[in-house]
């Protein structure tokens, strides 16, 4: 017997065996999800949510997947991750039990509960692998859908690839453009805008790209009837199938317990995908979930018998079983001693990972019983307590780090003999620094390529030049110089392409680098960041535009949740260096002159956020940060685009340092720490202060992820004694965090001789026009008086009261 696959012939034992081996792996998942869940039910876990119910279709999918192809998935994709070689039974017990060693859990050594998976796209150095000889998997984080966004950026990364010539990294990232990025999704979570905004921007961009919605008819208790309008998404997604007059989408329904239909849907939507660069929707429907959607609940609660029969009799795995039965693949006998032998393998496999997750903590544990031993029988008052402190920690049969520090701690505050508390307290300080960096590491990149590594280079000018250019020039030469120098870099956003941004920073670059390179996009913000967070995990430059500050909220979820944790969340084995480009601050009403800093910084740690006062200050960023791999916020003054300024000689190649402020005015009565638009309000109040006696230094923050890595603020403040931050954020927003970095992190409290006073906007957000911004936002004569109500306090003779 000869069978057609991929245009070869497998003869009839070659068949065999390879659904034997799917089979093997079905087996292995299946029994990795049953016993996962008792180890969660029997306390050695934390939490588990499984991939049960699913295993047959993610085989079909891993066959159609080729080295290179990207996965964006989310937590019930266990099975694929086996079937392409990249997860291992004992790897999966490590991530159950949260091993932070990447050798034990290469997913996140421990940072995300099970489930979520990821491959390594970086040597231990930093530096790409070739991704092309690789099936790779971007790293999954638990919101529902915020997968979605970065899938299409992967996909189009591969279109960038096959049409933009020129690229000279290309080789380790893509063999002419043919990978395809491959998503999953289930059925409930396609009720979340990410999930729509997505399907149409794929749909409009024709990008290689098949998206797998595992529908198993819940989301948590919760039945499609409440989820999707017909309780079928594929039904209501019929308007995006392509036809002969217009693009669009191929789509598939199969279902998820049919092995030989679903093999040959994933293949055909593969070579749709990768050939004619067509998305495809795969719906896959009558899926199960054997025990519930995670060990927090059971699903007996909210199904009744009838569909719990069902989902028994149409369990994917089972009717996989009886299709091999029927066609003479194996024997009942057969797959049931395969069963008895995987269930074996697997009951070992976690016995290991369990024993290699808990031995060196147990040796921990053993070690320092030993020293309280020692410290208890030195004790003079408390050897009853400590001791009773030993038997608790001698009690505990597999014990946790923070069950032995909670009891070291403890015993440290009632040892009296020196040489103990020694003892005790290089334990503690020792163990704490050798565990913290397992959970802590990373936030940023360790790499060369990091931002330490970018040296100043002051603009060039011709002698005696004038400031003669608008900003919006400024920023425009410099993109055609960075646009030529970097052929994988490129921008997209709203306006970006035809008309060369709202304010003309880009004019005449798409005419001069074409529309793939400077590229408009539709109003969709969170997939014009999921764009560039999936083209930069595919080694592009890209910079997404946000055309405003106050349209980030749209995108603050993806940047949070995803793009800020990447090299935590992969220890460092996954890098997207996006560079976000808007403009904010001030301008006109509600929506056009935000200046949330607060909630930025505090929701995105883990990406810079730099705040340059011009555009030159701002050109030189966006040089800076293309070399480096690390991604950045920049937001540009939006006022600031007509303000003349003097043109550089070397555009593209002066750089303004990250994390290093700059002192505009030098002062000796007080220090005036601002940021921005209002930074210029900052300095016409400091010249009128001037006039009365009373000598500003002026210092602009710059970037406020990070924060003044050399500590100059505090260097100012021992020379004037004072300190006033002025701030366009509401009352204890970002200047609260200036403030706490200022006075904790630098000490600077120990050279005040005044209160350390903040000047913010009102707590509304900015009204209308001229009049509102002034009532709205501290104004230049706001400024003034409240610098010239400090010194009152230190000089009433000498500054009397105004009011």
């Amino acid at each position: 017997m000869i069978i057609e696959k991929n245009n070869t012939t497998l003869t009839f034992e070659d068949f065999k065996t390879e659904v034997l081996n799917d089979y093997r792996i079905a087996i292995t998942s299946r029994e990795c999800s049953l016993l996962g869940r008792k180890e969660v039910l029997t306390g050695k876990a934390k939490f588990g949510i499984f991939g049960d119910g699913k295993e047959v279709p993610q085989l079909a999918m891993a066959k159609a997947f080729k080295n290179g192809d990207f996965r964006s998935g989310y937590y019930r994709d266990q099975t694929f991750m086996m079937a392409i070689g990249e997860l291992t039974p004992k790897q999966f017990f490590a991530g159950l039990y949260g091993h932070t060693d990447l050798d034990f859990d290469p997913m996140s050594a421990g940072r995300q509960m099970g489930g979520h998976f990821v491959t390594h796209s970086l040597n231990e150095d930093g530096s790409w692998k070739d991704l092309t000889k690789q099936k790779n998997s971007s790293a999954d984080i638990s919101p529902t859908a915020g997968q979605m966004p970065r899938l299409l950026g992967l996909a189009q990364a591969s279109k960038i690839y096959r049409n933009v010539d020129g690229i000279t990294i290309k080789d380790k990232f893509s063999v002419d453009g043919n990978e395809v990025a491959w998503g999953t999704i289930g059925n409930a979570s396609t009720s979340e805008g990410l999930f729509f905004e997505t399907i149409n921007a794929a749909g409009v961009l024709q990008v290689p790209m098949v998206m797998s919605v595992w529908d198993d008819e819940y989301g948590i208790s919760v039945h499609a009837k409440h989820q999707t309008t017909k309780e079928n998404i594929s039904e209501i997604l019929k308007g995006y199938q392509r036809d002969e007059d217009s693009k669009g989408y191929e789509i598939f329904r199969v279902k998820g317990w049919d092995y030989a239909e679903l093999v040959s849907t994933y293949e055909r939507a593969g070579a749709i995908a990768r050939e004619e660069h067509i998305p495809v929707l795969i719906h896959v429907n009558e899926l199960t979930q054997p025990q519930g959607h995670s060990t927090s609940g059971s699903h007996e609660r909210y199904k009744n018998g009838e569909r719990l029969a069902w989902e028994k009799d149409f369990d994917c795995i089972r009717q996989m079983r009886l299709w091999m039965i029927a066609i003479n693949i194996a024997s009942p006998e057969e797959l049931s001693e395969i069963d008895f032998e995987l269930k074996k393998e697997v009951l070992e496999a976690k016995k290991e990972a369990w024993n290699s997750f808990i031995n060196p903590i147990i040796e921990d544990q053993k070690n320092l019983l030993a020293l309280l031993e020692q410290i208890a029988e030195a004790s003079i008052n408390h050897k009853e307590r400590i001791r009773k402190y030993i038997s608790e920690l001698s009690a505990i049969k597999s014990p946790l780090k923070k069950e032995m520090l909670v009891i070291a701690r403890k015993i440290l505050r009632f040892v009296e003999v020196p040489n103990s508390k020694a003892l005790l307290s290089n334990w503690i300080t020792d163990y704490i620094s050798k565990t913290q960096p397992r959970f802590s590491s990373h936030l940023h990149s360790d790499s060369e390529l990091n931002i330490s590594s970018v040296k100043k280079v002051l603009p060039e000018y011709a002698d005696n030049a004038k400031p003669d250019s608008d900003g919006r020039m400024i920023l425009r030469d410099n993109f055609d110089a960075l646009f030529t120098k970097y052929p994988e870099t490129l921008i997209f956003g709203e306006d970006v392409g035809n008309i060369g941004d709202v304010n003309q920073g880009l004019e005449g670059m798409q005419e001069k680098y074409g529309e793939l390179r400077v590229a408009d996009v539709g109003i969709r913000e969170a997939t014009i960041i999921g764009q560039g967070i999936g083209m930069a995990l595919r080694g592009l430059r890209p910079i997404a535009e946000i055309q405003y500050l106050d349209y980030l909220l749209y995108a603050i979820q993806i940047m949070s949740d995803d793009l800020a944790t990447l090299q935590y969340r992969t220890v460092g084995k996954q890098k997207a260096p996006l560079i976000i480009r808007t403009r904010g601050h001030r301008l006109e009403g509600i929506w056009h002159s935000g200046s949330p800093m607060g909630m930025i910084i505090n929701a995105i740690r883990g990406i810079h956020v730099l705040v340059p006062r011009n555009m030159t200050q701002a050109a030189g960023f966006y040089n800076a940060l293309l070399e480096t791999d690390e991604p950045a916020l920049v937001i540009e003054c939006l006022n600031g685009y007509r303000l003349k300024e003097k043109t550089p000689l070397n555009f593209g190649e002066f750089k303004t340092p990250i994390g290093v402020v700059e002192t505009l005015k030098e002062g000796s009565d007080i220090t005036l720490v601002s940021y921005g638009s209002t930074l210029r309000l900052v300095e016409q109040a400091a010249t009128e202060l001037l006039d009365l006696g009373i000598d500003c230094e002026v210092i602009d923050i710059q970037s406020l992820l990070p924060f003044d890595i050399n500590k100059d603020i505090v260097k100012s403040i021992a020379k004037t004694n004072r300190l006033l931050v002025i701030d366009e954020d509401v009352p204890g927003g970002a200047s609260a965090f200036i403030l706490q970095q200022i006075l904790e992190e630098q000490d600077a409290y120990i050279h005040l001789d005044s209160k350390p006073q903040t000047l913010a906007a009102k707590a509304h957000r900015p009204a209308y026009g001229t009049d509102g911004d002034y009532f709205s936002k501290p104004s230049a004569e706001d400024i003034f008086e409240k610098v010239y109500s400090m010194m009152h306090e230190v000089n009433p003779s000498k500054f009397p009261d105004l009011y």
